[in-house]
């Protein structure tokens, strides 16, 4: 690794920042001008980068193959099994059932507003990509419903996993920047909230309007895989009650709560983090573990019922399979394109020559955990990389104040999610489970990430000055 670093350092900054615009265009033409498929696209041009950056020949395919393993490991289980949960909602008509009691209690024009509520809520300690695929079939049932594009039902929903994913406790981006800042994460939580949900509103809810207007995307028919024949399809019906549903959704909250807040706790020292009581109650709140419970929870309530051909569920849970192997395989070759990146040394680089100009902490701290997100695609790791970089300036200033330390974290959050694109494997998601083609994600979910993160700097600013005021 040493050797690789220092042969990636003797490009310096703007060489490292030309090859990654570079790969950035060759992957870009590859898919949009010559119509190459987005993973063989992004294999070849994470390829290329790795050679161009120096990566000695023998660690190319370790590299590649480590990006793309480790987006996989996070990634494959939340998929299939949400797709399979997401499935048997579909299929059983318990998307229709939550679908008509939402219409009911909200009203058809606030539709698009029940799922953002519905998703702010399960975002809390659900993480993003779990989080959209268990809510996707919700989204596509009420879309069908109500006609007109998905992206006025869709990009609201995902847009609130994504403020709660990246500003609010007990998600890993901003408890490993509290951990490094010695910000109080409880303080964090309240404030983070304060800036998410506002964020949310006119990044998600008012964007999604937007866009909703200005692309007609149809619903799309990945969670619509073919059963064999429409009376299989017929007798898995079964029309779940509401309550059933709503057990469905809620049980890997509950369940991954556990973890979270567990994980929580023990970085503020309430309970101990090593304890054996603890340690399990986690392992049952890992997300795929929870969505495993979930998944034979609803076999149970779903598919196992008397008078049913047993085959059926089989029939359900394998037909969700097909559709998201493709979005696997592109999401597992974007994180591979971003791992090469990271491992040239580019993020690195630039935070380094940011935090050299001299700007406010604050600012260079937003600044810097923004480029490295578009350098690298990671928010976890552009967040962590800058709350790193500014640790020393923030742990030496005595005159900041418990509630500036925190809203310093936010700072850092905000940037970390700026202007997601092709280097980012929730891109990827985002673009095959909405059938956008990459121009179009690109003016969706990329120009709303940066939204997201602009507004959420200027809201965090907001109570920084408040702070500062009162300090």
């Amino acid at each position: 690794m040493t050797t690789e670093l220092e042969m990636n350092w003797t490009l310096g900054t703007p060489g490292l920042l030309a090859l990654a615009v570079a790969a950035v265009a060759l992957l870009l033409v590859l898919i949009i001008r010559f119509r190459v498929h987005a993973f063989v696209a992004l294999v070849l041009t994470s390829l290329i980068t790795a050679i161009a950056a120096g990566i000695p020949a023998g660690s190319v395919i370790t590299t590649l193959t480590g990006g793309f393993g480790s987006t996989l490991a996070s990634v494959a289980l939340l998929v299939g099994l949400g797709a399979m949960l997401g499935r048997m909602l579909e299929t059983s008509g318990g998307a229709e059932v939550m679908t008509n009691w939402l219409i009911s209690k909200f009203g058809e024009k606030r539709a698009p507003l029940a799922l953002s509520v519905a998703s702010l809520l399960f975002g809390f300690p659900i993480f993003f990509d779990a989080g959209l695929v268990v809510m996707l079939p919700i989204i596509f049932t009420v879309a069908r419903r109500l006609g007109g594009s998905v992206l006025y039902y869709a990009i609201p929903a995902a847009t609130a996993f994504s403020v709660m994913h990246v500003f609010v406790p007990p998600h890993p981006g901003p408890v490993a920047a509290s951990g490094l800042l010695e910000a109080n994460v409880g303080l964090v939580l309240v404030l983070g909230l304060l800036v998410a949900i506002p964020t949310w509103f006119f990044s998600g809810h008012l964007f999604g309007k937007f866009v909703g207007k200005k692309f007609d995307i149809p619903v799309p028919d990945i969670l619509d895989a073919a059963l064999g024949n429409g009376s299989n399809k017929d007798a898995f019906k079964s029309s779940p009650s509401v309550g059933t549903v709503f057990s469905l959704l809620l049980l890997p909250l509950i369940l991954i709560f556990l973890n979270t807040g567990l994980n929580m706790l023990g970085s503020a020292g309430v309970v101990d983090p090593k304890a054996s009581w603890v340690t399990w109650l986690r392992l049952f709140g890992e997300t795929p573990v929870a969505l495993l419970i979930t998944v034979l929870l609803g076999m149970v309530l779903l598919g196992f019922r008397k008078g049913k051909d047993k085959t059926l569920i089989e029939t359900v849970v394998d037909s969700a399979l097909g559709p998201v192997c493709s979005i696997i395989l592109i999401t597992g070759a974007g994180g591979m394109f971003g791992g090469v990146l990271r491992a040239s040394g580019i993020g690195n680089a630039i935070a380094n020559s940011l935090q050299a100009i001299g700007l406010p902490l604050i600012i260079a701290g937003f600044l810097i955990a923004a480029i490295v997100r578009l350098a690298q695609g990671s928010a976890t790791v552009a967040l962590t990389t800058a709350a790193a970089i500014v640790q020393p300036a923030v742990l030496a200033d005595s005159s900041l104040s418990a509630f500036q330390i925190a809203t310093m974290v936010l700072a850092l959050a905000a940037g970390s999610v700026f202007a997601g694109h092709v280097n980012d494997s929730g891109f990827w998601l985002v673009s095959r489970f909405l059938n956008m083609d990459v121009s179009t994600t690109l003016r969706v979910w990329t120009v709303g990430q940066a939204l997201v993160s602009v507004v959420g700097f200027v809201f965090v600013m907001v109570l920084y000055g408040i702070a500062t005021a009162v300090a």
